[in-house]
């Protein structure tokens, strides 16, 4: 994989509480310069549009991905469709949906299914789910991506980051079995990078985007071989 394709691989991220606008301008800027996605909180999405056109900015980021039912997927089904559809208005590319964990727990496979079918029908963009590995068993983790195919999404995700866990090798290759995969949380380097991308992964979420794309061989920044 060449520098550009590795970087296009990560979505540089900023998701946590205290995040402001000036947190998520930085990532922008970063991901337009090394050639990575962003994937930023929803509410900033309008000053993210209006970032891209602004004269002074390095270069535009080409895949902005936001979050909904974030960070615990416990939001009613109504409000994560309509909370989807509204990031998509504001401009998203890619929406990363976090499942009732809850309600797979319970045994509502069913229920799991139909409130992710709800936002993809709803949206006319990638739709990832995030499954949080770290709380889940593998035989959940299989019904979690089961549900997940059965409501035609386009990717699962590993984790929020915001559990005790993120991305493991076996995970990644238990969910490769069934959609394309996004790892995510704990990935920090170049080679953590690579671990995943080789068990199956085809995208990689982390806020230290920046290192792992200098960890490339191939970028200016790099001291790889």
């Amino acid at each position: 994989m060449n520098r550009d394709e590795f970087a296009a691989s990560i979505d540089h991220t900023v998701l946590g509480p205290e995040t402001t606008w000036g947190d998520v301008e930085t990532v922008l800027d970063e991901a337009a310069h090394h050639g990575m996605n962003a994937c930023i909180p929803p509410c900033y999405l309008p000053e993210a549009a209006d970032h891209g056109d602004a004269p002074e900015t390095i270069a535009t980021v080409e895949t902005i991905a936001t979050v909904v039912g974030f960070p615990h997927g416990q939001h009613a089904p109504g409000t994560k469709r309509d909370e989807a559809v509204a990031a998509w208005d504001a401009g998203a590319d890619e929406i990363d949906l976090v499942i009732n964990v809850g309600r797979l727990k319970a045994g509502e496979d069913d229920a799991v299914a139909a409130e992710i079918s709800d936002v993809v029908a709803a949206v006319p963009v990638p739709v990832k789910v995030i499954i949080e590995t770290a709380v889940l068993t593998d035989s959940e983790k299989r019904r979690a991506c089961a549900a997940a195919v059965d409501a035609d999404a386009d990717m699962v995700k590993t984790s929020t980051g915001f559990a005790d866990g993120g991305a493991t090798v076996p995970d990644v290759e238990l969910m490769s079995e069934y959609l394309p995969v996004k790892a995510s949380g704990g990935v920090g380097s170049y080679e953590e990078a690579m671990e995943m991308l080789d068990a199956g992964a085809v995208r990689i979420g982390a806020s230290s985007g920046v290192a792992i794309a200098e960890g490339h061989p191939g970028s200016e920044d790099g001291d790889g071989d």
